[in-house]
């Protein structure tokens, strides 16, 4: 592989199609795409600075580095991406990408970031940014930390566990989402998807749980959530706390320490189809 270390570089596509190369401690100033068109890189103690700089690559490792504000919609297109100890300040970083690894990673600014991406892995991976990986498929995602709001909207296939979520409107139009061992607060969690199971989590969610078809809680926490479960079916909630109040679910199970207020008042809602059992008492029971 050729070494290119301590150098500075300026201008529109600067490496342009650069194949096997190897990056040390440089620095890419003004000038798009220095990258575009590569496979077969490794970056390493490396800065930078301006748009575009990881389009249509394959195959490319970054370890050390950092991508600054500047270098917004960096990484489109691109298939089998590691990035490692790193600082990604600049939104909009992954779109329509595939294969992409992050480890310890820090992005303070993702907003509009993992859009249309298939085959995620974040570890140890802290982001900051509304509209976080919209429309992607195939992530898993381990001590994981997002401040964000409109999370993970329209995703198929994601596995998360020991992640801390602040995000409204979280898991929309979602199919197959498992969590667990996390802690979640925002409002109006999980409307309209199906298949979401949270396993072991701390969820604070105000009407939170609707419209979902297929939601399986087991040993969950649910703070200051309310009018949860509306138009809700399929339903195996295994709760422990109080939860404020549940409104029109359409079938199935749930189980808490009490309910604040049951609300039955859709004339399309058969309540004999939702079995709810508080501490332990069956009180509403399925025909």
């Amino acid at each position: 592989m050729k070494s290119i270390k301590e150098q500075t570089f300026t201008g529109e596509r600067a490496l342009f199609g650069g194949w096997e190369l190897t990056i040390h401690h440089s620095i890419f100033e003004d000038g798009e795409s220095p990258l575009k068109e590569s496979k077969n890189i490794e970056v390493e103690q490396s800065i930078f600075k301006w748009k575009y700089p990881l389009w249509y690559s394959k195959n490319a490792n970054v370890h050390d580095s950092v991508l600054l504000d500047g270098a917004r919609a960096g990484i489109w297109y691109t298939d089998q991406i590691h990035i490692s100890h790193t600082t990604i300040e600049a939104p909009k970083t992954f779109r329509r990408s595939t294969n992409i690894s992050l480890d310890h990673v820090d992005m303070p600014n993702a907003s509009e970031t993992f859009w249309m991406c298939d085959g995620v892995s974040l570890n140890d991976v802290s982001a900051k940014g509304d509209y976080f990986a919209m429309n992607a498929s195939n992530i898993k995602a381990k001590n994981f930390r997002l401040a964000g709001n409109y999370s993970f909207d329209g995703c198929k296939n994601i596995e998360i566990t020991e992640a801390k979520l602040l995000s409204k409107d979280a898991f929309w139009n979602c199919e197959n989402v498992v969590v667990s061992d996390s802690f979640i607060t925002g409002e109006y969690i999980g409307w309209n998807s199906r298949n979401l199971t949270f396993v072991n989590c701390t969820i604070e969610s105000l009407q939170g749980f609707c419209y979902i078809d297929g939601l399986t809680l087991k040993n969950c926490r649910l703070l200051k959530t309310n009018l949860a479960f509306e138009y809700c079916k399929n339903i195996s909630a295994d709760v422990t706390t109080t939860i404020d109040s549940v409104k029109n679910p359409i079938s199935g199970v749930i189980r808490a320490k009490e309910i604040g207020e049951i609300i039955f008042d859709d004339p399309q809602i058969d309540p004999n189809n939702t079995c709810i059992t508080l501490g332990g008492v069956k009180r509403v029971a399925c025909l």
